[in-house]
Parts: C-alpha cells; sequence; structure tokens
C-alpha cells in the first residue's frame, strides 16, 4: 500500500511506514544529525562551557560512541545502498556514476569514522591522559608559556592527532552532506 496512492490514514498506511527505505532515512537523519551536533553545537558549548580537563573527559567518553554508532551506521546505510543500486558493483571503478559516488560517500564517512573510533580516537584518549598526568606532576596548565619539554612533546603530538581526528571527521561530515544533498533530490531507490 502505497501513500501516494491512498485517500486515508489506515493502521496499513501506518505499519507500511516500517520498511527498508524508512529505516534508512531515519538512519541517515539520525548520523547526520548527530554529527552536526557533535561537530558544530554541542562540541563547541561545552568547550565554551566546561573547564579544560572537564571538557575533555567528557570528549573521552563522549566522542568513542559517536564515531562506532557513526561507522556502524554508515556501514550499514553502505550495505542497503550497494544491494539497491546494481551499477555500483559493476561500476565501481566509475565514481562519475551517481550510484557510486554516493557509495563513495558513504564508505568515505564510514571508514573516517572507523579510523577515529579504533585509532585515531583512543591514541588521542591516551595523550590527553597522560597531559593531564604531567600537568598535575608540573603543577601547570598544558598551555602556559613556560612548560616543559615534555610537555611541549605531548602538546605537539595532541595537536597533531586531534588535527587527524578533526580532519576525519569534517570530511564524514562533508560526505553526509553530499549524500543528504543527493537522496534530498534524487531519492534512495533508483
Amino acid at each position: 500500500m502505497s501513500l501516494k496512492t491512498t485517500d486515508r490514514l489506515t493502521f496499513g498506511t501506518l505499519f507500511s511506514l516500517f520498511n527498508l527505505r524508512g529505516l534508512y532515512t531515519l538512519s541517515f537523519s539520525f548520523i547526520f544529525g548527530m554529527s552536526l551536533w557533535v561537530t558544530f553545537i554541542g562540541g563547541v558549548i561545552t568547550y565554551k562551557t566546561l573547564p579544560r580537563q572537564q571538557f575533555g573527559s567528557l570528549q573521552q567518553r563522549l566522542f568513542p560512541v559517536y564515531f562506532k554508532l557513526n561507522a556502524l551506521i554508515s556501514s550499514g546505510l553502505l550495505l542497503v545502498w550497494v544491494r539497491n543500486h546494481d551499477t555500483v558493483i559493476t561500476q565501481i571503478a566509475h565514481p562519475t556514476n551517481p550510484d557510486v559516488s554516493q557509495a563513495y560517500a558513504l564508505a568515505v564517512v564510514a571508514i573516517s569514522q572507523a579510523l577515529n573510533a579504533v585509532w585515531i580516537g583512543p591514541a588521542t584518549s591516551k595523550l590527553l591522559a597522560a597531559r593531564f598526568r604531567l600537568e598535575k606532576a608540573e603543577g601547570k596548565d598544558a598551555n602556559d608559556a613556560d612548560v616543559s619539554v615534555d610537555m611541549k612533546k605531548l602538546n605537539a603530538k595532541f595537536a597533531r592527532l586531534h588535527g587527524y581526528s578533526s580532519l576525519a571527521n569534517l570530511t564524514a561530515f562533508l560526505a553526509l552532506v553530499f549524500h543528504g544533498l543527493w537522496i534530498g533530490n534524487y531519492g534512495i531507490s533508483t
């Protein structure tokens, strides 16, 4: 039963909403909204509101969940996309094929966030914890001008890894924007 052909909402039409297309749309909406919130709204608010160490502690708990959910859901979306678009497999080497380009976009999200979940995020958290320990031992803030050589090294490593993580996250977000604009204009199905 299609909602386009029905003139009345019934229990049957309500139940027909629970399908793969509806799940795809909700899943995409979820990770897009989550990515938008974490990247541009919630993260900025908490950074401006909390003391630096509390902010870091909060991010150490939130980001692993965020990255894993993003990687998992985008992988699921990729699988559904490939299943529903036969040309992806046969034309995989042709990124100008619209279905393939969307599969690439979803793969970029999955890979970027999986890297953040498995490698970049945990390495960044370890460096952050080491910085907190060294701050306590030295009695200085990591950002003080006269920190030790060890703190300067930790700061440099942390900045580099944080940059990689931010770049991967921003890349994933832009891929989600591309995919969202695509499905908004052309739909999910072929």
